[in-house]
């Protein structure tokens, strides 16, 4: 199987890392022919979910095209700002371009932050199709039998499914939601935060576009092992968290004096309705969907919106972007950590001799010499190496913090698996509020939940409740904290979990 498999290059890590520079550099080097292996040249292929938009260039820190060097980048600038443009058009646009890279004896180089288009590209068999039959199908007898109980109420929800999740927003609808899929797909709702709209309703619309529960979909998906498209060499570009995070501040203000207003008000101009002033109430774009993620466009949009706007409003969105890009880059770990390698291991175990997706991180925290020794030269030489097929060094061994982060915990691949380990449960101490229940994902965050202030507090009182002492409560705070937010649903970083996976029609080969 490893002698068939057509190679194929991945640099992914978090934003701000320097994963467009090294893919460029490794295209050059590429140019020059070599004895050891008969490929020349490369094409780096965009997998940036914000930077396939046309224009925009700053909002998603696409590479200038000065800094480009003669190298073709593909799918990037060919959407329009209003266009939805999701992950399985992406794999099979990427596909394509891979044949036609591998035809011209060419390796084809994807780079980019969206780690989850890497992976699905990487892996087969794990993809939900993106267009779902909402017309008249007819439901399996378990989700019938499901229907059949449902009060009027959920019945008349179900019927009549809002479009789009930003229909849904306000806590009383989200809750419905996921009242009506708790219903249906007890175990699927309980994957999601209720206030996760998106995932919940698309949980929901499957459903009604193919008659059956997604848990039943998922359990069958889990018969059958991923398997590698392609024989591909990883990079995994890290930077320490206390000098990548600088690095974003910077980044910020760069891109505010680059012209970064401009853009979002572009993209305010879209999203407001033809003739109405650009207030708050007339800027609708949903920041779930296409370009409207990127960050910058939400954390910026009070501040666009008053007629006179303040030093203070504008002083609060740049710590507001800051704050939101340290948390994307945090989350975008955790996915290459929870999701990407163990799909890498597991892949790699069943081939036994060869790995077919070998994975390497390459310590991008100090540039100048530093990025030449411990990125740039080392990338070389593993490349070279991947493409004579020749023996590669353990991945663990190129630092110690190669080590550190590339040992992970064995987590679960298989669909069905994943779904029951990431369940989430109500706590009824916290849950002050009926109507805005506090959901926590069982296991280390339940633990974690359990240490916090917030629940030890609250503990403290319903103890003094039970034992007849008299409480004046006070009124408690209703804005989110920092370690809420941490676990609540991204509206930024287009993460996608096992029900994202879901293979809904013939899966992409």
């Amino acid at each position: 199987m490893m002698a068939t498999m057509r190679p194929l290059i991945a640099i992914c890590g978090t934003t701000g890392v320097g994963k467009s520079k090294l893919a460029i550099e490794l295209a050059l080097a590429l140019s020059h022919p070599s004895s050891s292996h008969p490929w020349r040249g490369a094409r780096i292929i965009n997998a940036d979910a914000m930077q396939v938009y046309a224009g925009m260039d700053v909002i998603t820190n696409k590479v200038p095209e000065s800094e480009m060097q003669g190298i073709e980048h593909s799918l990037m600038s060919f959407k329009k700002p209003g266009e939805q443009y999701v992950v399985g058009q992406w794999v099979q646009d990427a596909m394509k371009i891979i044949d036609e890279t591998h035809s011209r004896n060419q390796i084809p180089i994807v780079v980019g932050g969206t780690s989850y288009w890497i992976q699905h590209l990487m892996f087969s068999d794990r993809l939900a199709s993106d267009e779902v039959d909402l017309g008249s199908v007819t439901a399996s007898e378990s989700l019938a039998k499901s229907l059949s109980s449902l009060p009027s109420e959920l019945l008349e929800i179900y019927n009549t499914l809002p479009e789009h999740a930003s229909d849904a927003l306000d806590p009383p609808a989200a809750l419905q939601l996921h009242t009506l899929l708790s219903a249906l797909d007890p175990t699927v709702a309980a994957r999601w935060h209720w206030r996760d709209t998106r995932k919940v309703l698309r949980s929901l619309r499957i459903m009604k576009g193919t008659g059956r529960k997604p848990s039943e979909i998922i359990a069958e998906q889990s018969e059958t092992l991923s398997s590698p498209r392609y024989r591909t060499l990883c990079f995994w570009l890290y930077a320490d968290t206390p000098v990548l995070h600088q690095r974003l501040n910077s980044r910020v203000d760069d891109m505010i004096k680059q012209g970064l207003l401009d853009e979002i008000s572009s993209l305010r101009r879209i999203a407001c309705p033809s003739g109405l002033p650009e207030t708050a109430d007339n800027v609708t774009a949903d920041y779930t969907l296409g370009i409207y993620q990127s960050i910058g466009y939400k954390e910026f949009h009070g501040y666009m919106s008053v007629p006179q706007p303040s030093k203070k409003l504008f002083d609060e969105a740049v710590d507001q972007m800051k704050s939101s890009t340290r948390r994307y880059a945090k989350r975008q770990v955790s996915w290459l950590r929870n999701k990407l390698l163990p799909a890498v291991y597991a892949a790699n175990t069943e081939a036994n001799n060869k790995p077919p997706t070998p994975t390497y991180l390459l310590d991008a925290t100090e540039l100048g010499d530093k990025w030449e020794n411990n990125v740039l030269d080392l990338g070389e030489r593993i490349t070279q190496a991947f493409l004579s097929q020749d023996e590669l060094p353990d991945p663990k061994s190129l630092s110690d913090v190669a080590r550190q982060m590339l040992t992970i915990e064995a987590k679960p691949t298989n669909p069905a698996a994943v779904l029951n380990s990431r369940r989430k449960a109500i706590c009824p101490v916290c849950t002050v509020d009926d109507a805005q229940p506090v959901m926590i994902e069982e296991g280390r965050e339940w633990d974690l939940h359990e240490t916090s202030r917030t629940h030890k507090k609250l503990v403290a009182r319903a103890q003094r409740i039970a034992s007849g002492v008299q409480w004046q409560p006070r009124r408690e705070k209703t804005t989110v904290s920092d370690e809420d937010e941490d676990r609540m649903p991204s509206e930024t970083d287009g993460l996608t979990d096992a029900l994202d996976n879901l293979r809904l029609s013939p899966p992409i080969p």
